[in-house]
């Protein structure tokens, strides 16, 4: 017993201090490094990535499950990753939120356990399981970990939360109880407003412009909608495994076929199509939140699928304009203007087209100029070919941080899956580097002009508009609304 105990705190101590385990496909969100100033001098040798990487040995069972495995044997942990290719864009219209209510319901009771049993199981194992069908994704993630001596018992109660689950009434109505007040909650933070906002101004009236369900959904949503969507969407023809950890494919693909093996094949709704139309002329929306003392502020426009050949391009432009605390926006919002604790930018993409944003949040009196500059910078990325150095600067970082991500045999899983979820070339992060490498500044300037589109650029700023209303009408015609996502009151301007 006590070296159970003992063998269970090193696996505390492991899974806080290791980087998380492969995830859903991301909408590869290019992030900020962080508010340093980065000097450039990491000793990054981009030769030492041009070969051939670690990928996950794949089987698929005889009901169509993909399971895609990744050894690696230095810790004595298994981590597991269930995608089911059906999520939030697959939600009914009048019912926003309930691919993540069925997600989040998942762990409250199924035929064989009540809630309080899978806690109780989880606890005794050391093992985690989790559950998530993020908005604006359509596909749901359920994951797991545990010691490897615990595979199997913890492979089983995944198992048995995605396939059996019964999403009991009781535990339904404390979890609508709960979530009923973080909506509240939600519509007070400036940052989502600004989201929400920024979502409909790109996307307008389809699925992926929804970001979060609303009081009505979460009051209608009942135990048989979440068991029909369940029954819809949850199949192994429509779902891949992955594992990693110290596991063999052998050994992984029969932990797959007895836990997952009975799991029944279904007939799948023919795959959705995502219209997204783009090409808005240039509009500011303006959010008024009286009293407040800063302006949360997004501006971009459409931009690319994940599949799309510019996307790797696409990353370096980001970097140069504002993917990092070295990059343009911030140096010059935060460090020579002094008008914000950070300015970044980012791009999403999936199997829709995806966005470019850059965004910053600052003091009333400075919203004028912030949106300036913002302007500024995005002008500037379009009209002049970048400096040699801030471009090799900028592909050394990306390089960087693409090598340290190899160290962990869960990102080279994740990669391997988002390869197959996404269809993309077997050996796509094996070109990786050479790709970024590739990028010159003609080819910088030329995604620039081409994914910064200020004609058809959406500006959202969330603020009082009191404060700061003149000084967001000097760029374009402004749209008003209320924290309620109402329109309050509509005028147009020229720009300036």
């Amino acid at each position: 017993m006590k070296m159970k105990k003992t063998m269970m705190n090193l696996f505390l101590i492991f899974l806080l201090g290791a980087l998380a385990f492969a995830q859903a496909p991301t909408q590869s969100m290019d992030q900020p490094t962080g508010k340093v100033k980065a000097l450039g001098r990491a000793p990054v040798n981009n030769q030492l990535l041009n070969v051939k990487l670690p990928r996950a040995e794949e089987v698929t069972l005889a009901n169509g499950l993909t399971v895609m495995v990744l050894r690696h044997t230095k810790l004595p942990q298994v981590s597991y990753s269930l995608w089911i290719k059906s999520g939030a864009l697959s939600d009914p219209k009048d019912a926003p939120g309930l691919a993540s209510f069925t997600a989040d319901m998942l762990r409250e009771g199924t035929t064989k356990r009540k809630s309080t049993e899978i806690a109780s199981e989880l606890e005794e194992l050391g093992a985690s399981l989790n559950a998530n069908a993020e908005f604006g994704r359509d596909v749901t993630t359920i994951s797991a970990s545990s010691l490897t001596d615990a595979a199997d018992k913890t492979m089983e109660l995944m198992a048995d939360v995605v396939l059996n689950p019964t999403f009991p009434a009781d535990e339904l109505n404390r979890y609508r109880t709960r979530q009923l007040v973080a909506l509240q909650q939600q519509r007070a933070n400036p940052g989502y407003l600004a989201r929400e906002r920024f979502a409909k101004a790109i996307y307008g009236d389809s699925p992926m412009a929804v970001q979060s369900p609303t009081p009505e959904s979460l009051r209608a949503a009942t135990p048989e909608s979440m068991k029909a969507f369940h029954a819809k969407y949850y199949a192994p023809n429509n779902a891949i495994l992955g594992v990693a950890g110290d596991i063999t494919l052998a050994q992984a693909k029969a932990l797959a076929e007895k836990h997952f093996g009975g799991w029944k094949k279904a007939d799948l709704p023919k795959p959705m199509t995502y219209d997204v139309k783009g090409g808005s002329a240039a509009k500011v929306y303006m959010v008024d939140r009286p009293g407040s003392v800063q302006s949360n502020i997004l501006a971009g426009t459409l931009a690319i699928k994940r599949t799309d050949p510019d996307f790797i391009p696409l990353t370096v432009a980001n970097r140069i304009l504002g993917g990092g605390s070295s990059a343009r926006l911030f140096q010059n919002l935060r460090e020579d203007k002094g008008y914000t604790y950070g300015a970044y930018s980012q791009f999403n993409s999936d199997i829709y087209p995806g966005f470019l944003v850059a965004n910053t949040e600052v003091r009333n009196a400075v919203t004028d100029g912030s949106l300036k500059e913002l302007m500024f910078e995005m002008k500037r990325i379009r009209e002049e070919p970048v400096e040699a150095k801030e471009l090799d600067d900028a592909k050394r970082a990306l390089v960087a941080s693409f090598a340290l991500s190899l160290e962990n045999p869960g990102n080279l899983l994740g990669r391997s899956m988002t390869v197959k979820y996404y269809g993309l070339p077997v050996d796509y992060w094996d070109r990786y580097a050479a790709e970024v490498a590739k990028v010159d500044a003609a080819k910088v300037q030329q995604i620039a002009q081409k994914y910064i589109d200020l004609p058809h650029l959406q500006i959202v700023v969330v603020g009082d508009a009191k404060q700061v209303g003149e000084a967001v009408a000097k760029y374009g015609t402004v749209e008003n609304f209320d924290a309620e996502g109402k329109v309050i009151k509509a005028s147009a301007t020229t720009n300036e």
